[in-house]
């Protein structure tokens, strides 16, 4: 099922506004906010950064006791205004009042998710990100613990992998997402991987497999 059919119990008029703004990362644009006037514009970029969801997806050897012991616990959505708010609280943030109000209308209508750990009932960190049929855009991540958002993109991609997606897509590289072996590709080839990600009909959900596999360090 398309996640953006999930949530029967949304206003007409918010699957409506929702289906307008999806259709833009359908065609390969993403949101972001203005850091100093505020404004919200569309962008994209000749240039992607995406995490591999294949045999080239690495993390660091440092977040492998936290994995053996099982320190957080994954979830998806269970506080998505908490890891919204995490992703937004910094001193220069791209994320204006006017786009939380979007990824909360999104989050609404079954399309905005948050991937989160947790460590007793404290959320520890988390992955903000948009899902439509097998692409996983990836808007944001924070922590509150030492490692949580970095467990989190390890069990995030696990759970991709299991669940058939087909693209991960980061938006722009930076040297913390070198660390896990993100890529570049450019927009051509882009589009292509959108346009058969988002016709695949995936599932977001955690399975009952367990944690990231033992040789993908």
């Amino acid at each position: 099922m398309d996640q953006g059919l999930e949530s029967k119990r949304a206003p007409a008029g918010d699957l409506a506004k929702a289906a307008r703004i999806i259709d833009g990362y359908r065609q390969g644009y993403f949101l972001m906010a203005d850091e100093e006037d505020g404004g919200l514009g569309w962008y994209t970029s000749r240039e992607r950064a995406l995490i591999p969801l294949d045999e080239r997806f690495r993390f660091p050897k440092s977040l492998r006791r936290s994995l053996n012991r099982k320190q957080f616990r994954p979830a998806i959505s269970e506080d998505f205004a908490g890891v919204l708010a995490g992703c937004s609280n910094r001193e220069s943030t791209w994320i204006s009042d006017e786009l939380k109000a979007v990824y909360l209308l999104l989050h609404r209508t079954g399309w905005a998710h948050s991937f989160e750990t947790w460590e007793g009932d404290r959320l520890a960190g988390g992955v903000l990100g948009i899902v439509i049929g097998g692409a996983f855009m990836g808007e944001s991540m924070f922590y509150n613990i030492p490692e949580g958002s970095k467990v989190a993109m390890v069990e995030l991609v696990n759970c991709l992998r299991q669940q058939g997606f087909v693209l991960f897509d980061a938006q722009m590289n930076n040297p913390h997402l070198e660390r896990f072996g993100s890529f570049i590709i450019d927009e051509s080839d882009y589009d292509k991987l959108l346009q058969r990600a988002i016709a695949q009909n995936c599932t977001f959900e955690l399975s009952a497999q367990g944690q990231v596999d033992k040789d993908k360090s």
